[in-house]
């Protein structure tokens, strides 16, 4: 069942996810279009969120937007209202201007998350909540994945000094697979959408900003999802059996690694499966400290690649 609504703004609209947006010449989305997706949200009772990009969009624009309930992702050289504020690059923590109300996205490359990873506690002072979106994470190779595994036990002794005194931070690598008692994905195509500045409608922003992407309708014709089940997590054979709750299924890098938007590639399942497990080292040293976080449990498991116990199912 559909429940957000996602509206790139402009071509050059912030990406907050896995992708990369490589266009650089502005195209909005036209006001008719903007006033017929709001009205589609209205009618089908749907979130929105607007995907802004780094300048001052029109006034009539911002008048538009502001007729119907919704969520602001922004880029942090343009935030001001935001809801989510997305950054692509790190920088000291002390010249971000952050907002202990706000959620901040942080967008960064493998090499450098294993480099300034000692700064995430810095960061985690000043917001509300960070998520940490790894870029590349196609790119993972056994050498990687202990690499990450050292910095995500790193990060756990980061966090574990919050709850220490008594501030529960929110960092989705670590906490979030914490308070889940089944898959938050981000479901794209199934329970969420996007239009697009060219009136079409794609399973995420991904998919209208690939060479190779496609689009599943438009505002004149409606939606044409085939195969749709494809994209629910009833028809992921892996993903339906998996317990790593906090993992993205991300659709686009399924399709963009296997070919296939349910099936995920041995890159993610395995990052995924590397933050379960230090989720589950973060819970089991912060019941050290008192916080018993009762009725939480991560089971031990022997395998980083549900691929590879597959039978089992």
């Amino acid at each position: 069942m559909m429940k957000y609504l996602i509206i790139l703004l402009d071509d050059t609209s912030i990406s907050y996810c896995h992708y990369k947006n490589p266009k650089t010449e502005r195209k909005l989305i036209g006001l008719q279009d903007l006033r017929a997706g709001i009205l589609l949200a209205m009618k089908e009772n749907l979130m929105v969120q607007f995907i802004y990009p780094d300048y001052i969009l029109p006034q009539e624009y911002e008048e538009i937007i502001e007729t119907t309930d919704h969520c602001k992702i922004m880029p942090a050289a343009c935030c001001a209202g935001a809801d989510i504020v997305v950054w692509d690059r790190w920088e000291n923590p002390g010249n971000w201007n952050m907002d202990q109300n706000k959620i901040y996205v942080l967008r960064t490359k493998k090499e450098d998350l294993f480099s300034h990873y000692v700064e995430v506690g810095k960061m985690l002072i000043h917001v509300a909540r960070l998520n940490i979106i790894l870029t590349d994470v196609e790119t993972f190779t056994e050498t990687d994945f202990d690499k990450y595994k050292s910095v995500l036990t790193e990060l756990v002794f980061q966090l574990k000094d919050f709850y220490n005194e008594k501030i529960p931070p929110q960092l989705n690598l670590l906490t979030d697979r914490i308070m889940l008692d089944s898959m938050n994905n981000c479901n794209a195509g199934w329970e969420s959408i996007t239009l697009a500045p060219d009136g079409k409608f794609y399973a995420c922003p991904a998919f209208y900003l690939s060479s190779d992407g496609y689009s599943i309708g438009d505002l004149n014709n409606g939606l044409d999802i085939r195969n749709s089940q494809l994209y629910s997590l009833s028809h992921a054979p892996l993903c339906r059996h998996c317990d790593a709750y906090q993992c993205k299924r991300c659709v686009w890098l399924n399709r963009k690694m296997t070919l296939e938007v349910n099936t995920p590639s041995h890159e993610q399942c395995v990052t995924a499966h590397l933050e379960r497990n230090a989720s589950r080292k973060l819970l089991q040293e912060i019941r050290k400290s008192g916080c018993l976080l009762q009725g939480r449990e991560i089971t031990e498991i022997d395998y980083l690649d549900p691929f590879d116990v597959r039978k089992k199912y």
